[in-house]
């Protein structure tokens, strides 16, 4: 598949799944499968951005995700500390900007701490524009837009009569952001659990049973083959721009 291909997607969202099983299927804890898949990132948007790929979001933590074991929680805190401190220099050394989407005012304050100078560091670059969800929960994110919006009108900003879609998406963590044009979720499960509802609207959807410590590039072009076999319609109109 080559990169200047007109069916490669913008825009690309994947959801991390599968770490655990990989693990058990090995024999060996959960923590060890968390750490395979992070290990697994960087190939994976160096590999978006050869195929084509402009824009890469990863689901990372989800808002639900507060709900397991307080081992579990600890190890993956520590895991995206680890990763987003390392980033700086997977930044510079593949010209990547990386953005964080979710409520990160719940995160510890030392994690908050590096997204800030990670995110000041990293908007100079631009190549593959990374954006990692984390304490993401699709509701959650409509539910802060409309307070966003509510606090506009009630300060006089905005009449009610101004409230539109275009409003809405401009008041979501991913403004600025075109919205995903596939969807990869591995691991076999079959839903979206709560990620970027608002946004995938029209989103292309593949599901692989391939767990993510072991979703390679050659899994990744599968998925962009099937994004490109696809007709591609919305509302019943087909894409032009496809």
């Amino acid at each position: 598949m080559k990169k200047e291909s007109k069916k490669i997607p913008t825009h690309v969202a994947i959801i991390m799944d599968g770490n655990g099983r990989w693990a058990k299927k090995r024999l060996l804890p959960r923590a060890m499968g968390h750490s395979a898949g992070a290990k697994n990132v960087e190939p994976i948007c160096e590999a978006a951005w050869d195929l084509g790929v402009k824009y890469l979001t990863v689901y990372a933590f989800s808002t639900e995700n507060w709900t397991r074991s307080d081992d579990e929680v600890n190890t993956l805190m520590k895991l995206l500390k680890q990763y987003l401190e390392g980033c700086k220099e997977k930044c510079l050394k593949n010209n990547m900007r990386v953005r964080i989407i979710g409520d990160i005012s719940r995160l510890p304050q030392d994690l908050q701490d590096t997204i800030v100078s990670l995110e000041e560091y990293s908007k100079q670059f631009d190549g593959l524009q990374f954006q990692v969800a984390l304490n993401y929960g699709g509701r959650d994110d409509i539910v802060r837009a409309v307070k966003k919006i509510s606090d506009k009108v009630n300060a006089g900003e905005l009449n009610c009569e101004d409230i539109n879609e275009e409003l809405i998406s401009k008041s979501l963590d991913t403004a600025d952001i075109p919205d995903p044009d596939l969807l990869i979720r591995t691991s076999g499960e079959l839903r979206i659990s709560n990620f970027m509802l608002w946004q995938m609207a029209y989103t292309e959807m593949y599901f692989t049973d391939v767990y993510w410590p072991d979703f390679d590039k050659n899994e990744l072009e599968k998925a962009l083959i099937y994004y490109a076999d696809r007709d591609r319609r919305f509302g019943g109109r087909k894409n032009e721009s496809q």
